[in-house]
């Protein structure tokens, strides 16, 4: 995950992208950018799964931005959300 971490990043800063962005930007971002996901299934169950693909990346890349801009580590941030889900929600109960 790491190396697709690294790339995003290279792909930014060799745009300059990376001055404009601001933790409150990017959340923006990937609020505008899950619409557009959202605008892929909004009229009917037709679902093309290019465009999906498009604007999933879309929403990740954006987050992959937010957790560098913050110091996150994406694995580490998932691994602990998955432990507190697992807590809140165990098998035996679903």
């Amino acid at each position: 995950m790491k190396e697709l971490e690294n790339k995003i990043i290279e792909f930014v800063q060799k745009r300059g992208w990376d001055q404009l962005e601001h933790p409150e930007c990017l959340i923006k971002s990937i609020s505008i950018e899950a619409g557009e996901l959202l605008e892929c299934i909004q009229w009917d169950n037709d679902y093309k799964t290019e465009n999906i693909s498009e604007e999933l990346a879309d929403v990740m890349i954006y987050c992959f931005q937010l957790a560098y801009s913050l110091n996150l580590d994406v694995s580490t941030i998932i691994e602990k959300k998955l432990i507190k889900n697992a807590e809140k929600y165990p098998v035996k109960e679903f």
